[in-house]
């Protein structure tokens, strides 16, 4: 029984580091955009195409770097990019100074779910 409680436990781990994981380089990554934005004056419809990139990055870098296990990382990649989503829309919503809602936020979540299991997926394939 030892065994099962230390596994759920490492799982829950393993989320949050890849959350933290994601979450950190998402923020390395739009101050990085917006630098080559402002520099290279990229057309402002060029954003959200941008914004779905870094997501999908941070999400699966996270994935990545933080599931050692090789068993229902599927499971725990949809998880990490759930979380991740929520978490990320408050700060950045926090950062902008106002929260809005609507369809796009199922979108987010929606993306952030199948990007999560595809990373997870991905995760235990490697070495």
């Amino acid at each position: 029984m030892e065994g099962t409680t230390a596994k759920k436990g490492s799982s829950v781990l393993e989320v949050i580091k890849a959350l933290i994981i994601s979450i950190i380089l998402s923020l390395i990554l739009v101050l990085l955009a917006a630098l080559i934005i402002k520099v290279f004056n990229i057309k402002t419809g060029a954003i959200p195409v941008i914004n779905q990139f870094i997501k999908g990055v941070s999400i699966l870098c996270g994935c990545l770097f933080a599931f050692k296990g090789k068993k229902n990382n599927w499971l725990r990649g949809i998880l990490a990019g759930i979380i991740y989503i929520v978490v990320s829309f408050v700060i950045f919503s926090l950062l902008d100074g106002s929260f809005s809602f609507g369809l796009h936020n199922l979108n987010d979540v929606a993306l952030g779910a199948v990007t999560g299991m595809i990373s997870g997926i991905l995760s235990s394939l490697k070495k």
